[in-house]
C-alpha cells in the first residue's frame, strides 16, 4: 500500500506547496466552525476569567488601601496616645516634684520648730540650774563669808540678821565689781 501511494504522488501534476479546492474549502469550513466555537465558548470563558482575576486584583489593592489607611490612622491614634502618656508622665513627675518639695518644707520648718523647742527647753533648763547654782552659791559664799569675816573681826556673828545683811553687802559689792568688769573689757 505505500508503494502504490508513492507512485500515484508522482504521477500527479499538482504543486504539492498548495492543496486542493476542496481541501481549501473543507479547510475553511472546518476552520470557521472552530472560530465559532472558540468565539462563543472558550474566549467567554477566558474573559469571565480575566474579569474576574481583575476584580481580584482590584479589590486586593482596594483592601490593601483601605489596610494602609486604617494602619496610618492606628499609627496617628498610637502617636497621639503616646504624646497623652508622654505629658501625664511629666505632669505627673512634676507634680511628685511639687509635693518631694512641699514635704522637705514641711520637715525643715518642723525641724525648725523642734530645734527652736528644744533650744528654749535647753536655755530654760540651763537659766533654771544657773540659777539654783547663784542660790546655792550665796548660801555657801554667806557661810564663807561668815565664818571667814568671824575669824578676822574674831567675835562670833551669830546674830542672823547682822550676817545677812553683811552677807548681802558682800555679794552686792561683789555683783558690782563684775558689772564693772564686764563694761571695761566690752
Amino acid at each position: 500500500m505505500f508503494p502504490s501511494v508513492l507512485a500515484a504522488a508522482a504521477t500527479a501534476t499538482e504543486n504539492p506547496l498548495f492543496p486542493s479546492l476542496p481541501d481549501l474549502i473543507w479547510s475553511a469550513v472546518i476552520f470557521v466552525v472552530l472560530f465559532i466555537f472558540f468565539w462563543k465558548k472558550i474566549l467567554p470563558t477566558v474573559q469571565k476569567n480575566l474579569d474576574a482575576r481583575s476584580e481580584a486584583i482590584e479589590g486586593g489593592i482596594k483592601k490593601a488601601e483601605n489596610a494602609q489607611a486604617e494602619a496610618a490612622a492606628a499609627l496617628e491614634k498610637y502617636n497621639e496616645q503616646l504624646a497623652e502618656a508622654r505629658t501625664e508622665a511629666a505632669n505627673i513627675r512634676d507634680q511628685a516634684r511639687q509635693d518631694g518639695t512641699k514635704i522637705l518644707n514641711e520637715l525643715k520648718e518642723h525641724a525648725s520648730v523642734e530645734a527652736a523647742r528644744i533650744t528654749a527647753s535647753a536655755q530654760a533648763t540651763i537659766e533654771a540650774e544657773r540659777q539654783a547654782a547663784i542660790v546655792s552659791l550665796r548660801a555657801e559664799v554667806g557661810s564663807l563669808a561668815i565664818d571667814l569675816a568671824s575669824g578676822v573681826i574674831g567675835q562670833s556673828l551669830a546674830d542672823d540678821k547682822k550676817a545677812a545683811n553683811l552677807v548681802d553687802q558682800f555679794l552686792a559689792d561683789l555683783e558690782a565689781s563684775e558689772a564693772s568688769e564686764k563694761k571695761t573689757s566690752k
